[in-house]
This record gives C-alpha cells, structure tokens and sequence, in this order.
C-alpha cells in the first residue's frame, strides 16, 4: 500500500498540502520526512505517540523517518496550542532533555546503518548571526500572513512575546535545512503546526526552487473528549519510571469501548482486516479487544517481557476477558500464558506488619535490596515502587489495608519485581 493511504487508513491524517503529489512522491522515490519533538521534558508522553508511529510506519514500508529533536527552538518556546507563554529552560536542562528523548525515540525507530535520522536543531540555530539571518531569510516571510496562522491568532488575544513570535520562522528555517541538507521532502506534526508547516515549505520553495510537502495529524481525543494521553494520575509518559508498565498497560486497557478500533489503528501495528474484526466485537468480548491492545502498546513502548508481565498481573487481578479462546488475533499476547505468575512472590505474615513493618523492611525482604542501607539509597533515588506508586519517605510503613486482594507488587528500578503475599 503507497504509505499515504495507510497512514490516512489508520486516522493519521488531518491536513496535507497536496494529496495527489504526495502520494505521487512515495511512489517514485524513497521519501524523507520529518517530525520535531520539544525537549521541554526528559521524556515524550503518550500524546507524542502519533507522531512517533506515523514516523516508525514510514520507515516500516521502505521510506526514511527524521527525528528532530528542538534542541534550539525550545530556548524559544512554540506558542502553538497553548494559551500563555511557556516557561523557559536553560541551556543545560534543554540539552539534557534533548539526550534522554534521542534514547527514548530509538525504541521505535531504528537509527542504524542511516535507515532513520536523528537531528538536534541546536546544531544549525545556535550557529546563526541574527543580522545575516534577517538580511537572508527575513526577507521571505510575510508579518501579515503570519499573523493570520491560527496559532498566533490564538495568542494575539492574551499576549504573544517576540521571542514566540519568531518560533515560526525557525521552525520554517529547520525544514529548510533538511531539504537542503538530508534531501528531505515532508514534515509531519500535530494538526495546531499546520501553520508553522505551511510557511516552511513556502521558504523553501522561494529559496531552493524544490516542491515539498506537509501532513498534520488530527487531536486524538476520547469519546468524552479529552485529550488523549491524560490519567487519573496525570500525564501518561513513556518513561518506564514515570509511568510504570502496568500503570502504562491499564491506560490503554481502560479505553472506552468507542474508541478502541480508532486506538488500535493508531497505537499498533495489527493489520486493518484484524482491527475491524476486533472492533466489532460485542461486551463482553471487547474487552479482549482492549487487553490486546494494552498489550501491543505497552510491548511497542516497553517490550514483550514488560508487556507480557503488565498483562498477566492484570488478568492476575481482574480475571480473564476471553477465558474460551475465541478472539483470533495476530498479537503475541497469546504467548503470554495467564496462568503464569506475572511476577516471583515471597511470602509476608500479619505478625510481622503488627510490628510496624517500614518499606526499607519490605524491599530487604523481598530480596530486592540486599540490606536496609541498600535499600534507603534506593528510596533516596527515586528507584522504589510499592503497588506503582514511588516511595518517597523511608519512614513508611505497610499495613494490611495495602494487600488489595492479599498481594501487593514492589518494584525496585525498571525491571526488578516482586509480590508480597499476605499470609
């Protein structure tokens, strides 16, 4: 299938410049196209997941994805979809977050032997001579149409700095760039980017004479309308220790039953036919439906052996959605054997929590640290989970109230798992 119609197959597409020449252009070349993520934190949360499918289905049909990372324009801040001025970072936490994001996109996109690229901004903009640069390419944008982009529109009514205004222009610079640089042909993004995307390909058509294109993706929201990637504990991240595997597999297993052939496209790579079978399916057998694709998101994101893990201590807990077998589907999830004990266990008696049994107690003695100091630092790091919330105070002390159904999962880093079982 030409990559254009099965990223529109799949919900992807929102705008685009020129359907007709853009499918033309897959069919004819080995196309490049562009995404930029904002380092404003050391990781990318589920709302970021659009544009990093769209990017890893483009590599997966031959074509070549670039990251880019806005090591420069987040010293600038992108005003687009928001209502006030972002804070700003420093050059250190921008360079920071710009590293941990070039490791976190590697996990859907393979960077080697130049099969994708990862770029940082901040290796061209920071180089930049303010007045060679308006005298170059100031020159080619329009303040008036400018002030027509609805981001800017947005803005105009609460105050938009100039730092904020000059976003758009860097962001149509960076295209530029890599058409001239990468021979990049396309940028992707979020539908609100519609603006900067447009003006960017219009620079580099009035200074290279070459035709390019631009694609948004739609706002994913649910049936309720709010904005996907948002929990009852916040922002859904990719980060395993921000949010955990099992918190990150329950977000996608509690999606509501409308919109599960819509989050399937977009969040898997099960095939269509598959989605639409599973779509239709009935309550209470939608529910398979959801456990496959909680698994498939969190295995994309996290792995089998995490994915694998999230799933057995959710059947674990709320029981089996398709006991019978009778959902057909491609997914490994049937590799992972429900019957399994999602993680090793260790044995806790209500004696020992009568006397006063702290969190260090429970991380020694479920194997996960090898002494109370140990398991201190560990607290002291950030590195501690009791039933996926992180441990904060040392002091802490588990009582049976915190056994939800005689079991309680500690976790010690990403990986390191146990289950305290009452007795």
């Amino acid at each position: 299938m030409n990559p254009y119609d099965l990223l529109s197959e799949r919900g992807f597409i929102y705008q685009k410049t020129d359907e007709n020449a853009t499918r033309a252009l897959f069919e004819k070349k080995r196309v490049t196209g562009y995404v930029g993520f904002d380092p404003s934190a050391d990781s990318l949360h589920a709302g970021s997941l659009v544009p990093i499918m769209a990017l890893s289905h483009l590599q997966r049909e031959g074509h070549r994805p670039i990251a880019l990372v806005g090591g420069g324009t987040g010293l600038v801040g992108d005003p687009s979809g928001k209502t006030e001025t972002r804070k700003l970072l420093s050059i250190g936490a921008i360079r920071k977050n710009a590293e941990a994001l070039k490791e976190q996109l590697g996990r859907y996109i393979s960077f080697t032997e130049g099969q994708a690229l990862l770029v940082n901004n901040a290796d061209w903009l920071s180089k930049l001579n303010y007045i060679e640069f308006l005298r170059d390419y100031g020159k080619h944008f329009s303040v008036n149409k400018m002030l027509t982009a609805e981001s800017v529109k947005m803005r105009l009514e609460k105050g938009l700095t100039f730092i904020e205004f000059n976003y758009m222009v860097l962001q149509a610079y960076d295209f530029y760039v890599l058409n001239r640089d990468y021979d990049c042909d396309m940028q992707m993004g979020g539908q609100d980017q519609w603006g900067n995307i447009v003006t960017g390909i219009d620079l580099t058509r009035r200074i290279s004479q070459k035709e390019v294109y631009g694609i948004t993706f739609p706002l994913i929201t649910d049936s309720n309308g709010e904005k996907f990637g948002k929990s009852v504990k916040g922002a859904v991240w990719l980060d395993a220790e921000k949010t955990s595997p099992y918190d990150y597999y329950q977000f996608f297993r509690n999606t509501m039953d409308a919109d599960v052939g819509r989050y399937l496209a977009l969040f898997t790579f099960l095939p269509m036919d598959e989605i639409g079978r599973l779509q239709r399916l009935q309550p209470p057998l939608l529910n398979r439906a959801k456990e496959i694709l909680a698994f498939e998101a969190t295995r994309i994101t996290h792995g089998e052996e995490e994915a694998q893990r999230a799933y057995r201590a959710s059947v674990e807990k709320f029981g089996e959605q398709d006991p019978k077998a009778e959902v057909e589907t491609s997914s490994s999830i049937l590799k992972a054997n429900a019957s399994d004990s999602a993680h090793p266990s260790v044995e806790i008696s209500q004696e020992m929590l009568r006397g006063g049994f702290s969190v260090v107690d429970a991380f020694v003695h479920a194997g996960l640290c090898k002494s109370r100091g140990e398991a201190r630092r560990l607290i002291t790091g950030g590195g501690a989970y009791i039933g996926g919330d992180r441990v904060k105070d040392e002091a802490e002390t588990l009582g049976p109230e915190r056994f939800e159904e005689g079991g309680l999962e500690i976790r010690a880093g990403k990986k390191r798992h146990m289950r305290l079982v009452l007795k």
